[in-house]
């Protein structure tokens, strides 16, 4: 008899810990993962970012959707497009704001900013064997920025590669993205 109970105590012993087991198993799959950390973690590594640095997902869903866009001299669709036009393309669908129509014409409408202060969603400018501003691309984090390319169309670059870092003339921030920052983040003025 003392047998007989014996292993009716284990019997139910196993039984709780697999009902426990499964009741655990159940919570974890059934809490859905928190889409906007995919997402960032996502556009982090495609685009070789820091996560941290992909704070607005919007902005990189837009890139992402743009790269391997050919390049064309004053193409505005995915067909082609040109520097600026993606820049205007990209401000007007992710942040609501419209820029200029050409490189020189938008720096014009941003606050000068030194390289080291560049965020995610500002403007860097190049001035490529020229006087004036000749291109412009959308800063995305980890000294890398989105542009349109005249020779690989829409593409990720690296501003510390030696092409970029030659011809690197200044970031820009948008006016009024600049005024909604706090005090505690206000720029310097631009080194160049």
């Amino acid at each position: 008899m003392k047998k007989k109970i014996s292993v009716a105590c284990v019997l139910l012993a196993c039984l709780f810990t697999v009902s426990q087991a499964q009741t655990t198993a159940e919570q974890s799959t059934s809490a859905p993962a928190d889409p906007d950390n995919l997402a960032k973690e996502y556009f982090s590594q495609i685009m070789g970012v820091a996560a941290s640095a992909t704070t607005n997902t919007k902005l990189y869903q837009f890139i992402y959707e743009w790269i391997g866009t050919p390049y064309r001299l004053g193409g505005q669709t995915k067909k082609g497009i040109d520097c600026s036009k993606f820049a205007y393309e990209l401000y007007d669908k992710v942040f609501n704001t419209t820029l200029g129509h050409n490189s020189r014409n938008i720096y014009t409408q941003v606050n000068p900013i030194r390289k080291e202060d560049l965020r995610p969603g500002d403007l860097v400018f190049f001035k490529i064997r020229s006087r004036n501003i000749t291109h412009v691309g959308v800063y995305i984090g980890d000294d890398k920025f989105a542009h349109a390319s005249s020779s690989r169309g829409v593409m990720i670059s690296n501003l510390n590669e030696a092409y970029w870092k030659r011809y690197y003339y200044n970031g820009g921030r948008m006016r009024m993205a600049e005024n909604n920052m706090p005090e505690e983040n206000s720029l310097q003025p631009a080194m160049n």
